[in-house]
């Protein structure tokens, strides 16, 4: 009876191993829980190395090495494709290729309101000298607040917002120099078809029609109880990648194992890429900066169609202390072709 019992448990073990390890192959990756925990893949990584090390462990008595072998093959596989795929998205890289005349930056930074101060936004963006701000979380009057500032330091931006009409996570707040044109703001509303449900986003149009389309994202953050809703913000979100020309940023309370069946023509959101997996930074985490980076979550986002390329991105720790759960994202796009 023991040795069938220690079967069973090692098969259960592998098959949840091979779930947490890959959940797109079992179309799992959006239901709760393990839209969760593979969200946490270091995290995971590391449970399975102590299941490998506690396998070993059992692999001492001699009438249980059999059953410790196995669990110790299985820590060891599931750890090893964990940190694979960790590595192959990239665990991080320092600095930005000298921005020429035609690159662009975007920068990303979900304030969570009032808790980041508005002079590190500001001077963070102006340090990377920035072209595109998206700020979720952030109300109009921060808005406004921050692009003054930058205008008196010598970098106008034109502000779009939209809002809920709530607290600051009912805000997001889009931040576009002037040196790319003239834009306006779609009309939306949360109906869950013209923008995101819980939380908004800004869908901005280049009025002269040069630009490329900008959208400000904040997806809800997938809750037990917000899972449709969440669900639904992806699908949305991945809608607004359809054209040619698109820059999208913010807080997509997604990791691109979440975006497995949400690309098309080889996309990872609809017709856009992801920057940050692209250059070297798409496994370190930009949320919560109560942990390092390399454990934690890779929820913040730059994407855009093939009309750009990512010469580099950066995923700011020095800000860890500035009162905010997010990191800023900056990445360096160049025209493509």
């Amino acid at each position: 009876m023991l040795r069938l019992t220690g079967i069973l448990f090692t098969i259960a073990t592998a098959i949840v191993a091979a779930v947490l390890t890959w959940p797109q192959f079992f179309r799992l990756e959006q239901t709760f829980p393990i839209a969760q925990l593979v969200s946490l893949r270091p995290v995971v990584a590391l449970a399975f190395a102590v299941l490998a090390l506690v396998g070993l462990l059992i692999c001492l008595g001699r009438r249980s090495r059999g059953f410790g072998a196995g669990l110790a093959m299985i820590g060891v596989l599931a750890a090893g494709a964990n940190v694979g795929i960790l590595v192959v998205r990239g665990v991080g890289t320092t600095g930005l290729p000298e921005k020429t005349a035609d690159s662009i930056r975007v920068m990303t930074w979900n304030t969570a309101g009032p808790a980041t101060d508005v002079d590190a936004v500001v001077t963070t963006a102006i340090a990377m000298d920035v072209d595109i701000v998206a700020l979720p979380e952030t109300n109009d009057d921060t808005g406004e607040a921050i692009a003054i500032a930058m205008r008196d330091r010598g970098n106008p931006m034109w502000v779009h917002e939209e809002n809920y009409q709530g607290w600051d996570a009912t805000y997001t707040t889009l931040l576009i120099s002037p040196d790319l044109g003239d834009y306006a703001v779609v009309e939306s509303d949360a109906s869950g078809t013209t923008n995101t449900s819980v939380v908004p986003s800004v869908v901005a149009m280049p009025v002269n029609g040069d630009g490329p389309i900008v959208v400000a994202v904040h997806a809800v953050a997938p809750r037990q109880g917000d899972m449709d809703q969440w669900r639904s913000d992806l699908r949305w979100i991945a809608d607004q990648c359809a054209s040619d020309d698109v820059i999208m940023a913010g807080d997509f309370n997604a990791t691109v194992d979440h975006m497995s069946r949400l690309g098309t023509g080889g996309g990872t959101m609809g017709r856009c890429h992801d920057a940050a997996s692209a250059t070297g930074n798409g496994a370190v985490g930009t949320w919560d900066t109560a942990w390092p980076a390399l454990l934690g979550t890779p929820i913040d986002h730059v994407m855009t169609t093939d009309a750009w390329r990512a010469s580099g991105s950066v995923v700011v720790t020095s800000l860890d202390g500035s009162g905010g759960d997010h990191r800023p994202v900056i990445v360096q796009l160049e025209r493509a072709g």
